[in-house]
């Protein structure tokens, strides 16, 4: 088959996922294999592997993969091509770029995880044709993405689009978060703040059919909000307010077209994105939130592949 092919790779600590694009972004075959726990060179070693198998198992030819993108999740020199430490790796200080490409022969690009789901999602998920998107992935933590003309903002060390970091819950309010700071937006808007938002409603006694749960989760809180619970709507609310004031902030700072959010809290439907959008409209200014909408993903698991091989049209 002709045209050129781009392989992008999503690594985990347990998995790791390897897909094929076109030019298109249209992801064309999938392969997952255990990352392993034997070491970098090890693990990198592995990767190259299932690169060349999916590769060798596809109607394409060697010769027509045009770049291999990786997303890992953790702290990374992007230029340089170096994971400085991904807790989920247990690596500190792994060139990735240079011990890929010296195994491939082949041009490698890394970025974070949260970035290259952000990509995947602008390059042909929900946010494909528009140049300005800002992406929230909303998981175990706050993830996020700002792409503009079409890019990866990066920053000057590759910290922008931290956006589960932002500051922004008062400080009566606030807890720590596991960054070290105080207030961040990942503490009420993730899966493990509306837990624990939930766990505290339970103890204190409010009255709520959470308290009939033994192990809660963010999908049960939902659920209940649904169902009238009105613990759990006050849980939902909060988390969805939070996520509308930061939107609000980058509304004037980005100006994107559009926000996607993405990651398992994402699939509540309505009852989180009403609020957010309510909240979006009421804290932004008239002329930023013009043309702005709000919508959930759509490639779902396959956006960091899909992003990773995207990596290198940057």
């Amino acid at each position: 088959m002709s045209g050129k092919i781009y392989v992008g790779v999503d690594m985990g600590g347990t998995n790791i996922k390897v897909g094929l694009c076109d030019e298109n972004g249209q992801l064309l075959q999938t392969f997952e294999g255990p990352t392993g726990s034997d070491g970098s060179e090890a693990v990198l070693t592995r990767i190259a592997d299932y690169v060349r198998k999916i590769v060798a198992d596809s109607p394409y030819e060697w010769e027509q993969v045009a770049g291999i993108g990786a997303g890992i999740a953790g702290f990374m020199d992007i230029p340089e091509g170096f994971v400085k430490l991904s807790p989920n790796l247990g690596w500190r200080n792994v060139p990735v770029k240079k011990t890929l490409e010296a195994k491939l022969g082949k041009p490698v690009s890394i970025d974070n995880d949260a970035n290259v789901a952000a990509l995947g999602e602008a390059w042909s998920g929900a946010g494909a044709g528009i140049p300005n998107v800002v992406c929230y992935t909303l998981g175990t933590g706050v993830g996020g993405g700002i792409i503009i003309n079409g890019k990866i903002y990066q920053g000057s060390t590759g910290m922008a689009g931290e956006l589960g970091h932002m500051s922004i819950v008062p400080d009566l309010e606030a807890i720590n978060c596991g960054c070290g700071q105080v207030g961040c937006l990942e503490t009420v808007s993730s899966a493990t703040g509306i837990i624990r938002m939930a766990n505290d409603a339970v103890v204190r006694g409010d009255k709520t059919t959470l308290s009939l749960i033994e192990n809660i989760t963010a999908k049960d809180v939902f659920d209940a909000a649904k169902s009238g619970d009105e613990a759990s709507l006050r849980i939902v609310n909060r988390a969805a307010y939070y996520l509308g004031r930061s939107m609000a902030v980058l509304a004037v700072i980005v100006n994107p077209q559009r926000f996607v959010i993405g990651g398992g809290v994402s699939k509540a439907g309505d009852i989180l994105f009403d609020p957010i959008r309510e909240i979006f409209k009421k804290y932004t200014p008239e002329a930023a939130q013009e043309g702005v909408d709000i919508v959930p993903a759509k490639l779902g698991n396959d956006a960091g592949i899909v992003g990773a091989a995207g990596l290198n049209l940057r």
